[in-house]
C-alpha cells in the first residue's frame, strides 16, 4: 500500500485538561497538540506481550474464602439486573455445576454461551450429542453474565486443559472468548449468533448451519488467524489492555455506537446504526491526534475517526477497509478526515462506492488509481500508538469501551486458532 500524504490540518485545536489531571494525560495531551518529546514518554508500546493482560484473580480463586471479614458496605455487588455476576458453570440441563470439573481421559470441548442470543437447552443438547458421536467427553458449559462477557469463563475453561472452546452469542462474546483464548493454541469454534456476526462474516462461515459449525470443533479444519490487541489510557491515567477479532476505533464510530439504541438493534439489527450514525453526526466535530505506525514517523492531524483493522468487511457486505487480511500478520488502519458535508459525501463514495464496488472490477481500479480524495487515508502497519486530548470515545469490535486519551493497537500474527468446516475455502481470507 502506497505512503499516505501528509494528513490535513484543518479544526480547531483541543480543549485544555484540567490541572489536576494525572501526568500521563498532561503528556498525552501535550503530545496531541505536536509535543514529540511528550508523545515517546509517555508511549505504550513498550513492553507488550503475545497476550491481553488483564489483572484479575483466576475464576476458581475468586470463589474462595480469604479469612478477611468484610462489613456489607464493604463489598460491592457480584450481581447485575438480577444476573449473577461471577463466573457460571452449568451442567447439561442448565442447573449450576461446581467450577472444578471431573476429569477425563477423552477429549473435551467448553461451550461458552450467552444466554440471552441462543436457546440455551437446544444449543447444549446439541453440543452434547455431536461431541458424544465423535467419541468426546460430555462438553463443559459456562453461561456468560452481565459481568463476565465470556473471557472468565474461557479462563476456567482453559484451567481444565479443554481441548477446544465452542462461542455461541454476539460480537461481544466472541470478542471476549477469543481475548481469553489468544495465544493459547487452543482452537475455537464460532456459532454465529446475534445479529452482528463480524468474525464469522470475515472468516465466510455458514451463519444459519448451526450443526456444519459445531461438528467442525470435532472433524473440522483448522486455521491460525491473526488477532488484535488494545492498550488504552484512560482520563485517569489508569492503563487497560483488551483483545479485538475484527476492529477498534477512536471517535465517532465508537460514538455512533454509544447512540444506537439497543431496542432498535434488536428490532432490525445492523440497520439500527443508522439511527446511530445520525445521531452522532448532528454533533460531530474533528479532533486532534498525533499517532505514529511502528518503524515510522510521527504524524500530526484533525480527524473524525481512526479505526483499526484486522479484518476489513462489516455487514450488508460493505468492505470497510478492502485490502485488510485476517491471516497477514498486518494491522489496517482507515483515517476518516472528511471536511463539511462534501467531505462526508466522498467518506461514503470511499467506504460504500469504491471499495465495496469498484474494487471489483479491473476497470473501477485503474479510476480510483487516478483519484485524489483524502477524505478517507489508509496506512498499514504492525502496529500504531495514537494521542489525543481531550478524551475520545473507544470501541472494540463494535462495542463501547468508554473513553481514552492514548491507545496503542497491535497484531497477534496467528495468535487466535479458529476450527472451520472440513473444506472450507480459505483462499480469499
Amino acid at each position: 500500500m502506497a505512503a499516505p500524504d501528509e494528513p490535513r490540518d484543518d479544526a480547531d485545536a483541543p480543549e485544555t485538561v484540567p490541572a489536576d489531571a494525572p501526568a500521563e494525560v498532561k503528556a498525552d495531551a501535550a503530545a496531541a497538540e505536536g509535543s514529540d518529546d511528550h508523545f515517546h514518554a509517555a508511549r505504550l508500546s513498550d513492553d507488550v506481550g503475545d497476550r491481553p493482560r488483564k489483572d484479575v484473580p483466576d475464576p476458581k480463586d475468586a470463589a474462595e474464602p480469604d479469612d478477611v471479614i468484610h462489613q456489607p458496605e464493604d463489598v460491592d455487588p457480584d450481581t447485575s439486573e438480577e444476573t449473577p455476576g461471577k463466573t457460571q458453570r452449568v451442567d447439561a440441563e442448565g442447573d449450576e455445576a461446581p467450577m472444578d470439573a471431573e476429569s477425563t481421559e477423552k477429549k473435551r470441548a467448553a461451550l461458552v454461551y450467552n444466554p440471552t442470543k441462543v436457546e440455551p437447552e437446544q444449543l447444549r443438547a446439541r453440543v452434547a450429542e455431536l461431541a458424544a458421536e465423535a467419541g468426546w467427553a460430555e462438553p463443559l458449559f459456562y453461561e456468560t453474565t452481565v459481568d463476565d462477557l465470556g473471557d472468565d469463563a474461557t479462563r476456567a475453561a482453559l484451567a481444565e486443559k479443554v481441548d477446544a472452546v465452542v462461542v455461541a452469542g454476539g460480537d461481544g462474546t466472541v470478542r471476549a472468548v477469543a481475548e481469553a483464548l489468544t495465544s493459547s493454541g487452543v482452537p475455537l469454534t464460532i456459532v454465529p449468533s446475534g445479529t452482528g456476526n463480524l468474525l464469522a462474516r470475515n472468516l465466510n462461515l455458514p451463519l444459519t448451519d448451526t450443526d456444519a459449525m459445531i461438528r467442525a470443533t470435532f472433524d473440522g479444519d483448522v486455521l491460525p488467524i491473526d488477532t488484535g490487541i488494545a492498550r488504552i489510557r484512560r482520563v485517569d491515567g489508569e492503563v487497560e489492555e483488551h483483545g479485538f477479532s475484527v476492529m477498534a476505533g477512536i471517535g465517532l464510530d465508537a460514538a455512533m455506537i454509544q447512540n444506537t439504541r439497543d431496542d432498535l438493534k434488536k428490532q432490525v439489527g445492523w440497520v439500527a446504526y443508522v439511527d446511530g450514525a445520525a445521531r452522532s453526526l448532528v454533533s460531530a466535530k474533528p479532533f486532534r491526534v498525533m499517532y505514529q505506525l511502528d518503524g515510522h514517523r510521527l504524524h500530526s492531524a484533525k480527524v473524525h475517526s481512526v479505526l483499526f483493522a484486522n479484518c476489513g468487511a462489516l455487514q450488508g457486505g460493505v468492505a470497510l477497509i478492502p485490502e485488510a487480511s485476517i491471516a497477514d500478520g498486518r494491522l489496517d488502519v482507515a483515517v476518516l478526515q472528511p471536511s463539511g458535508v462534501l467531505g462526508w459525501l466522498g467518506v461514503w463514495r470511499s467506504i460504500v462506492w469504491d471499495n465495496s464496488v469498484l474494487r471489483k472490477f479491473r476497470a473501477g481500479r485503474r479510476v480510483l488509481e487516478r483519484r485524489k480524495d483524502s477524505s478517507v487515508r489508509y496506512l498499514r502497519g504492525t502496529g500504531i500508538e495514537l494521542a489525543t486530548s481531550p478524551a475520545q470515545p473507544i470501541e472494540l469490535d463494535g462495542d463501547e469501551f468508554g473513553e481514552a486519551t492514548r491507545i496503542y493497537t497491535r497484531i497477534v500474527e496467528g495468535g487466535l486458532t479458529v476450527a472451520l468446516p472440513k473444506g472450507h475455502d480459505v483462499s480469499k481470507l
